[in-house]
């Protein structure tokens, strides 16, 4: 007898693997600067809604791209973005909003279950990177994030219906392929400050030397 969540599991890697060859993309280790885009170009709305940290009256806007399976985003979320919340974005200096970029089905897959946490999706996303090792790089990525999941407090039921959900799967694709053509955004992570696109893993150092001339002007 095959389990209602391994038929979700086999049913969600079939119709991902229709987009896998489009998404794989090489992840960016050091920053680099990629030109700007125009901020209202980047303000409109997309497929998915964003989820915004920090005050809405913000000088700087920061919007990251990010794949849930990209382990210098990953990097950047745990050595980078405690200090950027704490000194940018929860002082009312930055305006963040991390938006999905996924290099593969896996990384689909780890979005559209934050997606499904709802008002937990920032924690659960937080929750996917540091564990990122333990469920994206296994043999049996989706039965890793399955067991993750359910830790943090998703039922199975929740878990399969949320991998069931086309609508949102196709949604997650939309906001990949808008910044790839529109934005051209190649590699993860890539942030736009203020409109500017900046490509890389950011450190504290460097983050800071990308926010305090906008701040001083």
């Amino acid at each position: 007898m095959i389990s209602s969540s391994s038929k979700t599991r086999r049913a969600f890697l079939e119709t991902a693997g229709l987009a896998a060859g489009a998404l794989m993309l090489p992840g960016a280790a050091f920053a680099q600067a990629n030109g700007s885009v125009p901020v209202a170009d980047l303000m409109a709305e997309g497929a998915l809604p964003d989820v915004w940290e920090g005050s809405k009256d913000a000088p700087i806007t920061i919007i990251e791209y990010a794949s849930m399976t990209c382990s210098h985003c990953a990097h950047f979320h745990e050595a980078t973005y405690p200090t950027l919340k704490s000194k940018y974005i929860d002082t009312g200096k930055v305006r963040f909003a991390l938006r999905e970029f996924p290099f593969d089905p896996v990384a689909v897959a780890g979005f559209m279950v934050a997606r499904c946490a709802g008002d937990k999706r920032e924690a659960m996303i937080g929750l996917l990177f540091s564990q990122q090792k333990n469920w994206a790089f296994t043999d049996k990525p989706l039965q890793g994030l399955t067991a993750l999941v359910r830790q943090a407090g998703m039922s199975q039921e929740k878990f399969d219906a949320c991998l069931q959900d086309k609508d949102l799967y196709t949604k997650v694709n939309q906001v990949f392929e808008k910044a790839s053509k529109q934005f051209k955004v190649d590699s993860t992570p890539t942030f736009f400050i203020n409109g500017k696109k900046v490509s890389g893993a950011l450190s504290p150092a460097e983050m800071d030397a990308q926010l305090e001339p906008l701040l001083k002007g």
